[in-house]
């Protein structure tokens, strides 16, 4: 049976939970929704370790030694979590006490020797050019000003490969000048440059000719796609919106969503013979071995060059 989780407060976690997730954002420039990951996962660790009892959670965290925390990731597994998850769970606790070895509030790391839940790298789940096409000829038909937002922001993310964050936190001042490159602010605050494509460069200027409709009257905004509150449009709102046109679109409602498309933007473009050094940049990688993943995509395409242009193959053909 899995148990509830019961959120508990920074202060009951650890005496040093909030210096830590300070550091997080000082010297990793994290994002608010990556600081809420790390305090439910340390948090779920602290109720482990006080067994159920939030109320003698206090520091319980700094004091756990090596076996606790192998019997934490015991637990997991008992609770069915997948490899994936119990491993994310550990890289947050390897932070949290690399932190405290480093500034000499612990003598010793209880981290340092435990392995990693052993997992697959699953492939990214992608649909195909011809579903994508589906979705953009669907989502074009509507020309309410629901609709055109809906036309644009597709447009955007399936022609630049944005994570959904960086999608509905686009500044208005971004698409003004109708740019011919968009410049994205990813993880860590870091800038990078996407090119846009023609069709999504007409999606965004008839967007922007039925934008104040989303404002309320006598009301600025400086994001792109405007919510409530003077806030942008939220993600979980964008995540409605394009569940309902795949099922507009006769596609599988639960295997599309905002990631997907980053996916099939990576994987489009490897099939049409990008470079991956260059799909690396326009998905804000830092390290290329993410990038990685796609290349599953490759390897028919490289049975044919071998095929077609390797010198024994063609003598053997012939």
């Amino acid at each position: 049976m899995i148990r509830k989780r019961t959120p508990v407060p920074a202060a009951m976690v650890s005496r040093y939970f909030d210096a830590f997730l300070e550091l997080l954002v000082a010297e990793r420039g994290v994002s608010a929704n990556t600081l809420s990951a790390y305090r439910r996962d340390l948090e779920d660790v602290a109720v482990y370790l006080a067994g159920g009892k939030t109320d003698s959670a206090r520091g319980v965290l700094d004091g756990a030694t090596t076996e606790d925390l192998r019997g934490y990731l015991k637990h997991l597994d008992g609770r069915g979590m997948t490899a994936g998850t119990a491993a994310r769970r550990l890289s947050a606790l390897r932070q949290f006490y690399r932190f405290l070895y480093a500034d000499g509030l612990r003598a010793d790391d209880p981290t340092a020797i435990l392995e990693s839940p052993r997992q697959g790298r699953p492939l990214p789940k992608i649909i195909s050019e011809g579903d994508v096409a589906e979705l953009l000829r669907v989502a074009e038909q509507s020309k309410s000003a629901d609709g055109l937002r809906l036309c644009a922001m597709v447009e955007l993310c399936y022609a630049t490969g944005m994570r959904v964050s960086e999608l509905v936190g686009l500044p208005l001042a971004a698409v003004q000048r109708d740019p011919e490159f968009l410049i994205v602010r990813g993880k860590g605050n870091k800038e990078r440059m996407v090119p846009l494509s023609g069709p999504s460069r007409d999606a965004v200027r008839c967007y922007l000719s039925v934008r104040e409709a989303f404002l309320p009257e006598g009301t600025t905004s400086p994001h792109l796609f405007p919510g409530r509150g003077g806030k942008h449009l939220s993600r979980q709102r964008f995540f409605q919106m394009l569940k309902d046109l795949a099922e507009k679109a006769g596609l599988d409602r639960r295997k599309v969503s905002p990631h997907v498309l980053r996916h099939a933007f990576a994987t489009h473009l490897l099939h049409h013979d990008a470079d991956l050094r260059s799909v690396q940049q326009m998905l804000g990688h830092a390290d290329i071995s993410t990038t990685q993943i796609y290349t599953h995509v490759l390897d028919e395409r490289m049975r044919r060059l071998v095929t077609e242009h390797h010198p024994l193959a063609r003598h053997q053909a012939g």
